[in-house]
């Protein structure tokens, strides 16, 4: 049994070491990919306060299809360019959404969410998948935070 548990008032900067650190120790000699993606959502969710959403979306045939998550049900199939995952993949590029609702061509998977980073994951040049963080609360992700989900996927990225 894993037990990842860091203190609230851990500073982003550590949050995302001892992340990245527990990432690497979970997915370490384990080969399936949805596997790996199944626990890192679920390692995230524990690790990143103020979620209504935690996951993957993988790219399969030229769109994202949905991966592993924690959070509610959500949209199965985004078209490149869509919505913030969709020009994350398209881009390659983090997007860092403070109000979802003001960002053209928001996809509303989760009417609760206010906010949405999404780091691209890049195996080889090319974006194998996403990982899409949402929040209750508007503004809720710092440029800390995208570094940190950033480093995160550079760490996994042969590993899903």
């Amino acid at each position: 049994m894993f037990d990842f548990q860091l203190p609230a008032d851990t500073p982003d900067e550590e949050r995302y070491r001892e992340l990245a650190n527990a990432a690497d120790a979970l997915t370490d000699g384990e080969r399936d990919g949805v596997a790996n993606m199944a626990n890192l959502a679920a390692l995230i969710w524990s690790f990143v306060p103020d979620l209504n959403w935690a996951g993957f979306y993988r790219m399969v045939e030229g769109e994202l299809v949905l991966g592993p998550f924690v959070g509610r049900p959500a949209c199965i199939r985004i078209p490149l360019g869509q919505g913030v995952c969709g020009t994350a993949a398209q881009s390659g590029e983090t997007q860092r959404v403070e109000d979802v609702h003001a960002f053209p061509g928001h996809i509303a998977c989760d009417g609760a969410s206010a906010s949405e980073l999404v780091v691209p994951v890049v195996r080889e040049g090319k974006v194998i998948a996403v990982i899409d963080l949402d929040s209750p609360k508007k503004a809720r992700f710092s440029q800390g935070d995208a570094q940190g989900v950033e480093a995160l996927a550079a760490r996994i990225a042969d590993r899903i």
